[in-house]
């Protein structure tokens, strides 16, 4: 079983990504094995020999810049070297190998790019991020036009209970976003993730939009999930540019 996933969409052949899983790494117990967040209470001697071996093994350019997740709208364009870890829930660069990163175990990683293949981005969308709108800001900082998304795993609308609370938060922006929920029998709702961050795309100008086909709550030979085993690992997902050939 391969130990990352290769989006299928028609980016431009410069653009590069991929969504880890949690096989080949090096942790141990509930962070078997391909833990990437240095955050969870991860030895940090594993966390730093997984973030090798997938530098080495999916042959990124460069180490990817993880950022520090706050569940929040902050968009940050990457440049070159950085002095700190940003905070930020999104990223993006037009500079070839840069490696664009977040991490996930239940929460929705988007892949965003430009037709040209001339811009990158990923965005970290729980439903906190997504009510607040970072897929918007995430959009409207690269520019808007002629993007395409890839939906990255995340947990499926089947397995995601919420309350009142995360259905009023998202329908606040845009009040046909109850459809993305479904009422259950234990008058409670089950939300839709990947319906949720579709409508915002489109919100945003992004009509093409791929994946959202992997759940990371019932796959659990595959992803951690923190629905279903809190504290656990994370993946990443990531975006970069190859220099033009």
């Amino acid at each position: 079983m391969s130990t990352h996933i290769v989006p299928d969409w028609p980016a431009p052949q410069r653009v590069r990504a991929l969504s880890s899983t949690r096989l080949g790494g090096c942790s141990e117990g509930r962070y078997a094995s391909l833990n990437l967040g240095a955050h969870v209470g991860d030895r940090p001697q594993a966390v730093t020999g997984n973030r090798r071996r997938l530098v080495a093994e999916a042959a990124l350019p460069d180490e990817p810049v993880w950022l520090e997740q706050v569940h929040g709208t902050a968009v940050i364009r990457l440049t070159g070297a950085l002095q700190s870890q940003p905070v930020a829930d999104a990223a993006w660069t037009t500079q070839p190998g840069i490696v664009c990163c977040v991490m996930t175990a239940d929460c929705l990683p988007i892949l965003l790019c430009d037709a040209a293949g001339t811009r990158v981005g990923v965005a970290h969308a729980g439903w906190r991020g997504l009510a607040a709108g970072v897929i918007e800001a995430t959009a409207a900082a690269m520019g808007g036009a002629d993007l395409l998304a890839w939906l990255g795993p995340a947990i499926s609308q089947a397995a995601y209970e919420v309350g009142e609370d995360v259905r009023t938060a998202c329908i606040e922006r845009d009040a046909d976003a109850g459809q993305a929920f479904a009422a259950n029998a234990r008058g409670r709702w089950q939300a839709d993730l990947g319906a949720l961050a579709r409508r915002r795309l489109a919100r945003a100008g992004v009509g093409r939009v791929f994946g959202g086909e992997h759940c990371t709550y019932t796959d659990a030979e595959r992803f951690f999930s923190h629905r279903r085993e809190a504290p656990c690992g994370r993946m990443a997902t990531l975006i970069w540019l190859e220099e033009a050939g």
